[in-house]
């Protein structure tokens, strides 16, 4: 326990420092930021105004990024410094998911440093926007989740996950979509126990066993996954609204259509969520001239040479699931697919690569689980780790808005003229 903490505590510190590097460059708004620092310095005053600005998502993370503003003064620091502070616990919580996921400390950190390098983690940990508090909700909650989901009694794992899913919901409502995966993964689960399924050959390490959980109950279920979740969710709200259930209601109403509705003009950088693995259709953040071959630039495109091979190690997983039928196969794919699936189910028309956060993320999984199996030799892992490190400098020049480049680097670096 004590190694585990030291080596957190570690994981924090580097990430942190090097997401602070440069984060007040540009010192301006860039991209969405513009819909959510006002949001933010509104919650800061005397008296809420009305019409409430961006009302389509929960107000948790703009919360965040208001106390920012307030300890750090409005300025591009105080705007962004939740986001890097979020980001660095995002690559703490992917540790925790892989020591729960491999119960070994190597493929853990190994995880963490792929899901650093691969570019999206990054970028969005440097911005003033919602995703990257969700997203981080969401990694420390799957890693209760699968904590609990090896125990013979996981109530107190399942609980610490749902108030995890709750507060990565109040961020914004794509928390929802791992709560359902889990809550799928249980119900699937108890009722397969419930038809006395076996498998002839049954293994310790099988996705399902017929024993698994004895002393979870149905209402131990609803209140770690239903009640837990809704009730910090709502408590949220109540700094805005205080207990008026009317006005939180109301609340509710607003961002589902908002977020249900496909009148939406359509967006220059605008992709399909069938496209996002693919890295298709990046999204430029930022892209200024600041001098005559110059430029200071950010996209949110993800690591190739991490996210391209993620696919085949999916596809492995996928493999090793259905013929071997393991546990780690099973959570790595459901972990990936779920977040990432759930966006062809919604009406919405207007998709954009970032919502594919929380999936490459878990790619990161996936990939180690590939790379530390059977036969593999152990230094193969850390050289792909080495790899992906390569290609994350490489784009540094279009990660970070700090550190100015050419035209000529800018060109070399979009290898693709739908990249551009």
């Amino acid at each position: 326990m004590m190694r585990t903490g030291v080596i957190a505590a570690v994981i924090f510190v580097l990430a942190h420092f090097a997401m602070l590097i440069g984060v007040t460059t540009p010192e301006k708004f860039y991209f969405d930021e513009v819909h959510y620092v006002p949001a933010a310095r509104q919650m800061l005053e005397p008296v809420m105004r009305e019409p409430m600005l961006n009302s389509m998502h929960p107000p948790l993370a703009k919360q965040f990024i208001a106390l920012s503003i307030h300890l750090f003064g409005d300025e591009p620091l105080g705007w962004r410094y939740p986001g890097v502070l979020f980001g660095s616990l995002a690559i703490v919580a992917v540790y925790l998911c892989g020591l729960a996921l491999f119960a070994a400390q190597g493929p853990a950190i190994a995880a963490s440093l792929l899901a650093f390098f691969n570019q999206m983690l990054f970028v969005q940990s440097r911005i003033a926007m919602l995703d990257i508090f969700a997203l981080t909700f969401s990694l420390f909650a799957i890693a209760a989740f699968i904590h609990g989901f090896r125990k013979q009694r996981p109530h107190l794992w399942f609980a610490l996950a749902g108030i995890g899913f709750g507060l990565s919901t109040a961020c914004k409502w794509s928390g929802l979509f791992v709560l359902a995966v889990c809550i799928v993964i249980v119900a699937v689960i108890r009722l397969m126990q419930g038809w006395r399924t076996q498998f002839a050959d049954a293994r310790p390490d099988d996705w399902y066993r017929p024993d698994l959980w004895p002393g979870f109950k149905a209402w131990h279920f609803t209140a770690c996954f239903i009640l837990i979740p809704a009730a910090v969710y709502l408590a949220t709200f109540i700094p805005l609204y205080g207990f008026s259930v009317p006005d939180i209601l109301e609340a509710q109403r607003r961002i589902f259509g908002d977020n249900t509705t496909t009148a939406i003009a359509g967006h220059t950088y605008m992709s399909s969520w069938p496209s996002w693995p693919f890295l298709v259709r990046p999204v430029w953040y930022l892209f200024d001239k600041i001098g005559d071959d110059r430029i200071a630039a950010v996209v949110f495109l993800g690591n190739p040479l991490i996210l391209w091979p993620a696919l085949i190690a999916v596809a492995i997983c996928l493999r090793d699931w259905i013929v071997t039928r393991r546990l780690d196969a099973f959570l790595v794919l459901a972990f990936y697919f779920g977040p990432y699936l759930a966006w062809a189910l919604l009406p919405r028309t207007l998709g954009f690569i970032y919502y594919y956060l929380p999936a490459a993320t878990s790619a990161s999984f996936a990939l180690v689980y590939a790379l530390k199996r059977g036969s593999m030799p152990g230094w193969l892992l850390w050289a792909y780790v080495a790899i992906g490190f390569a290609g994350f400098v490489l784009m540094l020049p279009i990660s970070a808005a700090f550190i100015a480049t050419s035209m000529a680097t800018f060109s070399r670096l979009m290898i693709f003229q739908n990249w551009i």
